[in-house]
């Protein structure tokens, strides 16, 4: 079949968790013999920052690492009738403009006859319901949601059984642990401040257990404001900045550890959505301890793929058991890496877009290519 995605970005994960998940996929559909283009308006802001913060050279880690996949870059007045005329798929992420969402949905109603799809990888729907809302989303056939609790809200807005859950997952072809061990040193975060919206947990089950217990910590990531740094400082943090996701692999390879702080709005309004970190730590083969999230859909085994703290003495403990314990950290990896190879990977999820597009009438699944 022939997949078009539109997406806020393909080349940049930039503050765009949502790139992390899409080359993986996109990938595995490429591999499975699918023909597959990405779409990328022009000027995205996270490709914008990427540039403005590394240059060209910000780009290296993707184009070396995902051979396979390219973008093309839009403007508005892209003839999406022609664009679409022979295209089987449709998938439209929530990042993109109003007007494009409304644009495709109208070439689908006058009688574009590929299967469309919205894909919604994030809070809005429960943080922000108007700026979903606003999109206009007649002609779509489906929506992809990333957990059980944001499908059920696109359910109450009368999707009905056209909502579909798919998670995000781990693209293993890039996340596994290394061919070669060296010495593991310290804990390690990969994770963008954002709107100080975890600022607190972040102290109490990262930053101040880490020195409590005497584990250096590195930190990846972006939108770390002057307050945040003097934070970190304040904690004996080494702020690294901001890693390239294809390089992701090689940082978890020399740490001993890495933490999971989900964000509020998952813990309190998304339960049972990991995000992709979770995914991508546990395929790496680094034991990840979790501060508070529930696995509400049941797609792990906490306390055997990971271990959760519910609060900062026993992310204290759980720190200290895994840096003096080397069979639980074997343990550990083992499950976690099981967890992801058995059901998480980012193939798996292609077999289960490919299914839901049957539902749809847009063909069978074809064979994997070797």
């Amino acid at each position: 079949m022939k997949f078009v995605y539109f997406t806020h970005s393909l080349a940049s994960c930039w503050n765009h968790g949502n790139a992390h998940f899409l080359r993986g996929v996109l990938r595995d559909l490429v591999h499975r013999g699918h023909e597959v283009i990405a779409y990328e308006p022009r000027s995205a802001w996270s490709l914008e920052n990427l540039l403005k913060d590394h240059g060209g050279a910000g780009l290296d880690a993707y184009h070396s690492l995902y051979p396979e996949l390219s973008s093309t870059v839009f403007d508005p007045d892209l003839d999406l009738e022609a664009t679409l005329a022979d295209v089987d798929v449709v998938i439209v992420h929530e990042w993109n403009d109003p007007w494009l969402v409304a644009a495709i949905g109208k070439v689908r109603r006058q009688g574009g006859r590929f299967t469309l799809l919205f894909h919604d990888t994030h809070h809005r729907a429960v943080s922000d319901p108007n700026a979903i809302r606003q999109f206009d989303l007649d002609g779509y056939d489906g929506v992809l949601a990333f957990g059980e609790t944001l499908a059920e809200v696109y359910r109450r807005w009368g999707w009905g059984d056209r909502v579909h859950v798919w998670h995000e997952a781990a693209d293993i072809r890039l996340f596994h642990p290394p061919a070669q061990e060296v010495e593991r040193k310290g804990l390690v975060w990969i994770g963008n401040w954002g709107d100080d919206e975890r600022s607190a947990e972040l102290e109490s089950f990262l930053f101040r257990p880490a020195q409590t217990v005497g584990l250096p910590l590195d930190i990846y990531g972006v939108r770390y404001p002057e307050h945040a740094l003097a934070t970190l400082a304040r904690y004996g943090v080494t702020y690294r900045g901001w890693l390239p996701n294809a390089r992701a692999p090689e940082v978890f390879a020399r740490h001993l550890a890495t933490v999971h702080v989900p964000r509020r709005f998952y813990v309190d309004l998304l339960p049972g959505i990991p995000t992709i970190r979770v995914f991508e730590a546990l395929a790496c083969g680094i034991p990840l301890i979790s501060a508070p999230w529930s696995d509400s859909e049941g797609l792990f085994n906490p306390g055997t793929d990971y271990l959760v703290a519910q609060n900062e003495a026993e992310m204290e403990r759980h720190l200290n058991a895994v840096r003096s314990d080397a069979d639980l950290r074997r343990s550990l990896v083992e499950n976690g890496l099981n967890a992801i190879r058995s059901r998480h990977s980012c193939a798996h999820r292609a077999e289960q877009l490919l299914a839901i597009l049957a539902t749809h009438g847009a063909g069978a699944p074809m064979e994997m290519s070797a």
